[in-house]
């Protein structure tokens, strides 16, 4: 099997893209999968490293706002149509998939054009505009959240799997977790808190997090604190200016990056993130309570409806971005952690979430679509 993955820009797309090559690898030993991104996300770095090839072209997401760059940015997305296409004569794959991002219209596009099987997965609760845009082009589109199937107008075949992610759900005995808890800095004596916002932070939720340090409100809880690599340096600064050592808090262990994420997060109380569709999908999966801080102004507002796929089922708490405050979200977290009730039954409820077989039920698809191309 040849297969091309158009996945760019964030992590969100290109870690489901990724996850999808891995199967197809497991499954098919003899296979060969190479990517399509551009010169400028993540996929420079996460792609290669998994052990992809990489082949890039120019794309950019259209604004409505006519400007110079507009201009400029159009005119090289169209050139990104036949940079597609060339890749596509060049590599014959046997089937096409795109996994988000604007990326994907260029090469989805080509695709049809010389009648290669496409499919598409959208990790959002709220489709983006490429995935809207494709729909009707596209053999089957494949969705994280059941949500998302009546948002998805004009589409051939839509099919529910979940979205894969490298995040699962593991028991730890206690002593396991002692020596994980205490590698980090801190002890298993009071509930943790795990708060993150990406791999490259979140500054509206480290702002909340500094006032709660400033003002000494977690007496009754731990912090686990993942700033993100490029704002540790101004939070210590930040931190200092108020003589307090970053490296020495009670109650708090603050870190640029969390490297063994799946450890942590297995072993904390409550988590504190945005809400991305792998941030929920790895929530769900781990049924861990969480407060979740949709980030603000991006397409369709997406992450408040990913968010709102566990707060309607009682697993979490939504406080709005412009609504945030470290006084805010202290008193949220004492709600949650001070009742083991309620701590247990929000769990159990975002493991309702969870989609068991992912990658089993994305291969069969990817079967199915090529089989009906013959």
């Amino acid at each position: 099997m040849k297969v091309i993955i158009a996945a760019a820009g964030t992590a969100g797309h290109i870690n489901p893209g990724l996850a999808i090559a891995n199967k197809i690898k497991e499954e098919d030993k003899n296979s060969k999968v190479i990517f399509i991104g551009t010169t400028r996300g993540l996929e420079n770095d996460l792609v290669p490293r998994a052990g992809y090839e990489l082949k890039t072209i120019n794309a950019y997401g259209l604004s409505k706002k006519i400007s110079i760059e507009t201009i400029k940015n159009t005119i090289k997305t169209l050139k990104g149509f036949k940079e597609a296409e060339k890749i596509i004569k060049e590599f014959k794959p046997d089937i096409v998939i795109g996994t988000g991002g604007y990326i994907c219209g260029a090469v989805i596009t080509a695709a049809k054009k010389y009648k290669i099987p496409t499919l598409l997965h959208e990790s959002n609760a709220f489709p983006g505009k490429a995935i809207k845009f494709l729909a009707p082009k596209t053999d089957t589109i494949l969705v994280s959240f059941k949500d998302a199937i009546p948002r998805i107008k004009k589409a051939k075949n839509v099919v529910f799997t979940g979205t894969p992610v490298k995040i699962k759900k593991k028991e730890y005995a206690l002593k396991e977790k002692e020596k994980i808890i205490k590698n980090i800095g801190i002890t298993v004596e009071k509930p943790i808190v795990l708060i993150f916002g990406g791999s490259q932070g979140a500054q509206k939720i480290n702002e909340s997090i500094i006032e709660i340090i400033i003002n000494k409100l977690n007496k009754n809880y731990q912090i686990i604190w993942a700033t993100g690599p490029k704002q540790y340096d101004l939070i210590k600064e930040n931190l200092e200016n108020n003589n307090i050592n970053i490296n020495n808090i009670k109650n708090i262990k603050i870190l640029p990056y969390i490297y063994n994420m799946e450890e942590i997060m297995n072993n904390v109380d409550l988590i504190v993130a945005r809400s991305g569709a792998m941030t929920i999908t790895e929530i769900s999966n781990l049924a861990k309570p969480s407060i979740l801080v949709p980030l603000p102004n991006v397409s369709n507002n997406h992450q408040l409806y990913n968010a709102k796929v566990l707060e309607k089922i009682g697993a979490a708490k939504i406080i709005l971005n412009d609504e945030l405050t470290g006084e805010k979200l202290n008193k949220e977290i004492l709600k949650i952690v001070d009742n083991k009730d309620t701590l247990l039954n929000m769990g159990k409820n975002a493991f309702k979430a969870s989609v068991p077989d992912v990658e089993n039920k994305i291969y069969e698809q990817i079967l199915k679509v090529l089989k009906e191309q013959k």
